[in-house]
């Protein structure tokens, strides 16, 4: 059973993980480009493992498996219609760029923060399950964050922003992702009725960022070489991901019942 702490630590340091990118982009934009080339085929597949292998299988165990599909598409149309939203928000302003700098620049912060929120939610959902699909989940946030991350900062420092300013910003977006987390959690620890509905979300959230946002930019690569080794990571992180999926609960599975037994033993002695 996942704790308040678990889930502190692994939001934390997920939303810490993210910003990498980043610090990377401003200490040299060539690593930069380069992490984010990698890296981002490798969420693709390291979300996609996460909602079919983990997330899916235990919304089934929590509920409705009925339920969880069609939370899993309202996600799926819900992040469609929050990403139209932004852009068209953003296209509107960039008609008159001189005079909204600004508000562009608020925009793209605003519509991280959102997205921190969401991955929140996820974690907490996640841990709201076990430990194992907790750390998972928080893995997964950060792998697709790292590649987000760089754009965000370079739109920022292409805005004006210092690199001090940016990295501020951005630290301070990350903590919405803990703040997200733990009130999710909290809420969510005193009722988990809708537990499979929050999972099936959390799915067509992640099924949505692989496929719409991440593997079109992979199958604009012309270069086939690169296209090789994208190729290759995004199936890389579906495995790599899985694997530790199921060993990650096998080991806690089996960690849990022989603290059980163990307790059950002395619980036994201490009667006779």
């Amino acid at each position: 059973m996942a704790s308040i702490i678990d889930v502190i630590i692994f939001s934390t340091l997920g939303g810490l993980l993210s910003l990498i990118g980043g610090i990377f982009l401003l200490a040299n934009k060539k690593q930069a480009h380069l992490l984010a080339s990698y890296a981002t085929p490798f969420a693709a597949g390291a979300l996609l493992s996460a909602a079919f292998l983990d997330l899916l299988p235990e919304a089934n165990e929590q509920g409705s498996i009925e339920r969880a599909l069609t939370a899993t598409l309202a996600g799926i149309v819900l992040f469609f219609l929050l990403e139209r939203f932004l852009r068209w928000f953003h296209h509107h302003h960039d008609e008159h760029d001189d005079k909204h700098e600004d508000a562009n620049a608020s925009l793209i912060v605003i519509g991280d923060t959102i997205h921190n929120f969401i991955d929140g939610i996820a974690i907490a959902a996640g841990f709201l399950v076990s430990v194992p699909t907790g750390i998972i989940v928080a893995v997964a946030v950060a792998a697709h964050e790292i590649p987000q991350e760089i754009g965000d900062f370079g739109l920022l420092l292409k805005k004006g922003f210092s690199p001090k300013k940016v990295l501020l910003v951005n630290i301070l977006s990350a903590f919405a992702t803990v703040i997200a987390a733990v009130g999710f959690f909290s809420l969510g620890s005193t009722s988990i009725e809708y537990l499979d509905v929050a999972l099936g979300l959390t799915a067509g959230f992640f099924i949505y960022i692989a496929v719409s946002d991440i593997i079109p930019e992979i199958h604009k690569q012309t270069n086939r070489k690169l296209a090789r080794t994208h190729t290759f990571l995004l199936i890389l992180g579906v495995v790599l991901v899985g694997l530790v999926t199921s060993q990650l609960h096998n080991y806690i599975d089996a960690h849990g019942e022989a603290v059980h037994e163990t307790h059950e033993t002395s619980e036994e002695h201490e009667h006779q």
